[in-house]
C-alpha cells in the first residue's frame, strides 16, 4: 500500500488567485480605458493569460503527467480548429448572392 504523501501548499493557489483577481481589475479598467485599435490586443493578452494560470495551476495540468498534457493539447488544438472552421465561414459570406424574395 502506498504511504501517505504530504499535503501539498497552499501558496500557489492563493497567489494564483490572487493574480486573478488583479487580472479581473485589470480587464475592468481596460474595458474603460480608450486605447484605440489595442484594446481588443490588451483584453485578449489578458485573457489568455488568465486562461493559462487556471489551466496550469488549478487543474494541475503543469505538474500533471503526460497524459494529461497531451489531453489538454489536444483539446487546445481541437479549439483551433473550430476557430479555423468559424472564420473559414466568416471569411466566405457574401461569396455567393443572396436569393432575393420570391
Amino acid at each position: 500500500m502506498a504511504e501517505p504523501t504530504e499535503a501539498p501548499s497552499r501558496k500557489p493557489y492563493f497567489l494564483v488567485f490572487g493574480a486573478l483577481m488583479v487580472l479581473t481589475v485589470a480587464t475592468f479598467y481596460v474595458a474603460r480605458v480608450d486605447l484605440g485599435p489595442f484594446v481588443d490586443l490588451v483584453a485578449m493578452v489578458i485573457a489568455v493569460t488568465k486562461g493559462a494560470l487556471v489551466v496550469l495551476i488549478f487543474m494541475h495540468v503543469g505538474h500533471g503527467t503526460r497524459l494529461t498534457k497531451l489531453t489538454a493539447g489536444a483539446g487546445f488544438v481541437w479549439l483551433l480548429i473550430l476557430f479555423g472552421l468559424l472564420m473559414a465561414d466568416y471569411m466566405t459570406r457574401g461569396w455567393l448572392p443572396m436569393p432575393g424574395p420570391f
